[in-house]
């Protein structure tokens, strides 16, 4: 029998749209992410991102290191209206060194907006959230961006997703000219021309038209780009992949877009398609089987931590997805690590620092609950059965230093700020047999950076960093672990569930300890 509720479920779940954007540094993630709540009526007026000098800081930068250096270093939720859906962005950092902070937020994504610059192309950062996003097998949008720049060849690009990224790709427009050239986009679905006007986005014209070959064409593009845009056209329509929304949804067939999100160029087009192509929030697996959205009995899972998101309040956030059932303020619900029920009294959703509290949430939606201390990363909350939801997972760190205290009286402080961090899955601690030093594990310097600027400013202490040879680390799973067998170039520690890890100076230390431990396994992330 179908419910009420039930009804409401399914109303509610078909209006979202739950997306992380993926990207490179620089290739313009924070003001596309701007654009679009632009769009939304989220917010008034997009903020001027320049760098380190930016005079206005982007409504998804709050913490004080990323307006020094004008980069997104957390991930923040973002949520708003746009013609019938409610959109939920979760805005992954585009630095590289906080790259496993991005993958666990690519977990909560039902899709990705993956965004390239026109010059650069495929760069590496992309290439490595791609990987995540294939290996969940979401849909995946691309938005080519920075079209009023001077960049490659468009073919050239779809040419490299396929190489680089293995997956095919259907544009849904096509840009006429670039860089000074650029004057707009063909649309190949509604046969229109959307033209660009300059910077501002109220000047925007769309015009339909009768196909490339239409007078108008020709004479908004003028003969030189109208020949080369009728010979794109033709060429995509011969030997171009068709559109086919199955592929679309198993992540095997991207559609593209062409832009330019600081002139607010394409993105409305961009949206619009989006929002009518990405899937609803989807099921997702756990101890008690596939949990479906429209599943009466709510639920949920922590993706991520953080920590004094207010300076002023020393708080700490988990953010949760919602997976199914209908949340409302100060429901009980059972934390099932702990086996105890807690009451989710001050829930809130976010605009990067602006927070409204929750009143009722759906499927697919984020909210941020305080936290008191008694959550995890992958904690899963339920109400009625207990469900697990599938781990999330740890990803290997590349850079690795000891640290230790310069005030030793300030141990106290030290410890809850290295646990907390830990717990925010900033930063991995290993601890050293016998002499019990700490090793920090991180995927790139700048967590560093960011680990010392926040124990000083948030915790009150400063730290010492050593730098550590290792480049790898190998989670060892094995009955007769022998600690001598590890000393040539690399060493045996414990991860904070006793796990055994391998460090690694290099491949061949590390190929050097599997031949001297045939019965081991060395597993790139936590077992």
């Amino acid at each position: 029998m179908t419910t009420q509720l039930t009804k409401l479920l399914e109303t509610e779940v078909a209006k979202r749209r739950t997306f992380a954007i993926i990207s490179h540094p620089d290739a313009g993630k924070t003001t596309l992410t701007e654009k679009l709540l632009l769009f939304g009526g989220a917010i008034r007026l997009a903020g001027t991102v320049k760098g380190r000098k930016a005079s206005k800081h982007a409504t998804s930068d709050w913490m004080e290191i990323e307006k020094q250096r004008g980069i997104s270093v957390t991930s923040s939720v973002m949520q708003f209206d746009y013609e019938g859906h409610r959109v939920n962005i979760l805005d992954t950092p585009g630095h590289q060194d906080f790259s496993e902070d991005t993958y666990r937020t690519l977990t909560a994504a039902d899709s990705a907006v993956m965004l390239i610059d026109v010059a650069k192309g495929v760069e590496t950062q992309t290439k490595k959230l791609f990987q995540v996003c294939r290996m969940r097998g979401i849909p995946i949008f691309t938005f080519i961006n920075k079209l009023d720049r001077e960049g490659r060849d468009p073919f050239e690009l779809l040419e490299e997703l396929e190489e680089v990224l293995g997956i095919r790709s259907y544009p849904m427009n096509w840009p006429i000219g670039s860089g000074k050239q650029f004057c707009g986009v063909y649309d190949r679905g509604k046969s229109q021309l959307e033209l660009y006007q300059g910077d501002d986005h109220k000047d925007i014209q769309v015009r339909k038209v009768d196909g490339v070959d239409d007078p108008l064409v020709k004479q908004i593009a003028g003969e030189f780009l109208h020949k080369q845009l009728s010979q794109d056209i033709e060429l995509l329509d011969v030997a171009g992949d068709p559109f086919d929304m199955e592929k679309v949804l198993k992540g095997e067939l991207t559609p593209v877009f062409f832009g330019s999100a600081v002139n607010n160029f394409g993105v409305q087009t961009f949206l619009e398609n989006f929002l009518q192509l990405a899937p609803k929030p989807e099921p997702r697996n756990s101890t008690a089987g596939v949990i479906e959205p429209t599943k009466e009995k709510f639920s949920g899972y922590v993706f991520k931590i953080q920590a004094n998101m207010n300076p002023a309040h020393r708080d700490r956030v988990a953010f949760l997805r919602i997976v199914s059932g209908k949340f409302e303020r100060g429901m009980s619900v059972k934390h099932v690590r702990i086996g105890k029920d807690i009451k989710l009294a001050q829930p809130q959703q976010f605009l990067a620092q602006d927070r409204d509290i929750v009143e009722t949430a759906f499927p697919g939606d984020i909210i941020g609950l305080f936290d008191p201390g008694i959550f995890r990363i992958g904690d899963s909350l339920s109400e009625g059965e207990e469900i697990v939801f599938d781990e999330l997972p740890t990803f290997s760190p590349e850079l690795f230093s000891k640290v230790s205290i310069k005030n030793a009286l300030k141990q106290k402080q030290f410890l809850k700020g290295i646990d907390q961090l830990t717990e925010e899955g900033m930063i991995q601690v290993f601890t050293t047999f016998g002499f019990e030093d700490m090793i920090l594990g991180v995927v790139g310097q700048l967590q560093f950076e960011v680990l010392e600027h926040r124990m000083r400013s948030e915790y009150g202490v400063d730290i010492l960093l050593q730098r550590q040879n290792y480049q790898f680390a190998r989670w060892i799973v094995d009955e007769k672990i022998d600690p001598g067998k590890f000393r040539i170039n690399s060493q045996l520690v414990k991860d904070k569930k006793g796990n055994y890890v391998g460090l690694f100076e290099s491949e061949y230390a590390l190929r050097s300890s599997i031949e001297k431990n045939p019965t081991a396994k060395f597993l790139t992330s936590a077992p």
